[in-house]
């Protein structure tokens, strides 16, 4: 029988309404244990649903399902396996994708990665890293990886008291491993790389950009190339920007693995850079932004929002008439139509029109739970500068 914990009128609410996570701050009572899977009901008893518990983080419940069938290793098999499955029909001979992306795919606080024949895996929960030893056992049973690798190094373990680290789980990874995404290979390294390795939610817009680039293209932010690379069997010219330049040393390194000399690395802060070039008369074809979240919480949203205003704005200014800007934001609490609403003032600060050519999003293998907004988090808008 699995333990109780009883929650108010409020967090019951909020999980019929479908969010999977109930706060700290709608629990009644919990006499259990940190990471227990847990039957969640009412204050008149009335089941809710099956969780794990935190004691630690304000996300004290994590929501798994309305009941547990069959024991935990059926329970969490079942699971693995439909999320494996999904995969398999949106992107059957992709190397690098995520397996598993957390709430969206009834596994809250697991993130599973697969790197063509290896494995990395995130726990980033009490619950989810209780049990990391069966998940391990499970992906292993499933999938045959070579290794299996916990890139457990995220700062959001620290809310649920876990320590920060990685450590080889199954098997072997090696310091780097070779992979093929889109038009480009490569070499990514698992074991200290940002993420897991790879930007994988961008994978997709990455195939979007080769479609659309053309002539000279700035990539901005560029990390290991992802956008440069993908850009650069269709451009002339690609010039990439990094502050970074252990990132810059991974585009470069991955511009030579693919053979491509048209790839011109600076280092440099990018909203600096953008000035300069401005300056000094550069234009370009294809413009990609892709930076880091400016807005970590709420209260940081109107910074951000300038932020995100500014580079755009910037970017409007170099980018030729008839030429394609691809414009990201990470960043949850600067949403779609936030985001829009600062990309036509940026146009109209540009003294240009700008047309919406298409909207995107995250990667298809990282699915968007509808009734948990947070899942929804980033937005590509590919835009044509009108003149």
């Amino acid at each position: 029988m699995l333990p109780v914990v009883v929650v108010n009128r409020r967090g019951a609410d909020r999980a019929r309404a479908g969010h999977p996570w109930i706060y700290r701050s709608d629990v009644l009572s919990a006499e259990v244990e940190p990471g227990d899977l847990v039957r969640v009901v009412t204050e008149r008893d009335r089941p809710v649903g099956v969780a794990l518990w935190s004691s630690l983080s304000q996300i004290a419940v994590r929501l798994v399902g309305r009941e547990l069938i069959g024991d935990e290793r059926t329970f969490f098999r079942e699971r693995l396996r439909a999320a494996i499955a999904y995969r398999e029909t949106i992107a059957k001979d992709v190397q690098a994708l995520r397996l598993v992306h957390g709430e969206a795919d009834g596994l809250p606080a697991l993130v599973i990665d697969r790197y063509g024949e290896f494995v990395v895996i995130q726990t980033l929960s009490q619950g989810m890293d209780r049990r990391i030893g069966l998940l391990t056992e499970l992906i292993v049973e499933l999938l045959g990886p070579r290794g299996v690798l916990a890139r457990n190094d995220a700062k959001v373990r620290r809310l649920e008291g876990l320590d920060e680290k990685v450590e080889l789980l199954s098997g072997q990874v090696p310091e780097r491993v070779e992979v093929q995404e889109g038009r480009a290979r490569f070499s990514v390294d698992l074991w200290h790389g940002q993420k897991t390795g790879l930007f994988l939610d961008q994978r997709e817009n990455h195939e979007a950009a080769a479609k659309y680039a053309h002539g000279r293209a700035l990539d901005a932010f560029t990390y290991n190339g992802g956008f440069a690379l993908a850009m650069a069997s269709a451009c002339d010219h690609v010039t990439a920007i990094d502050s970074s330049a252990q990132a810059l040393q991974l585009t470069r390194d991955n511009a030579a693995l693919n053979g491509f000399a048209n790839v011109e690395l600076k280092e440099a802060n990018v909203f600096d850079e953008l000035r300069e070039l401005e300056v000094s008369g550069e234009r370009f074809d294809t413009i990609v932004l892709d930076p880091p979240a400016f807005a970590k919480n709420r209260a940081s949203a109107e910074r951000a929002a300038a932020g995100y205003k500014e580079i755009n704005l910037r970017a409007l200014k170099l980018l030729e008439p008839g030429g394609i800007l691809i414009t990201s934001s990470c960043s949850y609490h600067v949403d779609e139509a936030l985001f829009e609403r600062i990309l036509a003032a940026a146009s109209v600060d540009a003294q240009t029109g700008l047309t919406l050519v298409e909207k995107r999003m995250q990667s298809r293998d990282h699915p968007v739970l509808l009734s948990a907004p947070e899942t929804y988090y980033l937005k590509c808008f590919v835009l044509r500068r009108m003149g």
